[in-house]
């Protein structure tokens, strides 16, 4: 689904770039992906995948 209709941007995009980059604040992954960048219209959706997908990234802590 896209999240960003302005740029064109899927929820897997921003997922994938939550995962190898592990941005912990809405605007570190502004500077990893174009979003919110025209009507600002996905930056709660974007937010809400963010909080979802860091929960399921594991604690440095917990993986050694």
């Amino acid at each position: 689904m896209y999240v960003c209709l302005c740029n064109a941007i899927s929820d897997k995009v921003i997922r994938k770039v939550i995962r190898q980059h592990h941005p912990h604040t809405i605007q570190q992954l502004r500077q990893l992906v174009p979003i919110g960048t025209d009507c600002g219209k996905c930056i709660r959706q974007a937010r809400e995948i963010l909080i979802e997908e860091r929960s399921n990234i594991p604690e440095m802590n917990d993986v050694a």
